[in-house]
């Protein structure tokens, strides 16, 4: 499934910069990609870039990875849930909550990394099991429809739009 395959009608207009972040390619495919350019782009940023802040208030380098794999992980039980056929109301989350109490700062690009690629490979894994129809199922989550093959190309994009804003800010 190809991101020009995707309807405007299976995601919120809130989602809409992170998808335009996507190349149009197989999502299995983008998220693939994802873990390799992800894995190069943060090996090639100098240690004292990793707990810099551009600005007073703004999270550091860690900081993002960190949100990275929290915001992955609840998109992707939120994929579960909505796949498997759930129609429960799934609430949202503010990350401005999770960062500080994440504590990333206090760990060393090793370990966030090694904790990127196991969750994005488990996110890999659940994408590839999906059936087309459960790609197709839609649900509730922050109070807007979304489709499960929507939070994948989101999941891919969120990481590109957090990319291109550390190239651009911190770098």
């Amino acid at each position: 499934m190809k991101l020009s395959q995707l309807q405007k009608s299976e995601f919120s207009s809130f989602y809409t910069p992170y998808i335009g972040a996507v190349n149009d390619e197989d999502l299995i495919d983008a998220l693939e990609n994802g873990l390799s350019h992800l894995i190069s782009f943060f090996s090639n940023i100098p240690f004292e870039k990793l707990e810099y802040r551009y600005a007073e208030n703004k999270w550091t380098v860690k900081d993002i990875l960190l949100h990275l794999i929290d915001a992955e992980r609840i998109f992707t039980y939120r994929a579960l849930r909505i796949g498997r056929g759930d129609q429960t109301a799934l609430a949202g989350f503010d990350e401005n909550d999770y960062v500080p109490n994440a504590m990333a700062n206090s760990r060393s690009l090793e370990s966030l990394t090694n904790e990127f690629i196991v969750v994005r490979n488990s996110t890999i894994v659940l994408f590839k099991n999906f059936t087309e129809e459960q790609l197709l199922n839609r649900g509730t989550a922050s109070n807007n429809s979304i489709s499960v093959r929507a939070i994948g190309f989101i999941i891919s994009g969120h990481q590109n739009h957090h990319l291109n804003i550390i190239a651009e800010r911190y770098l």
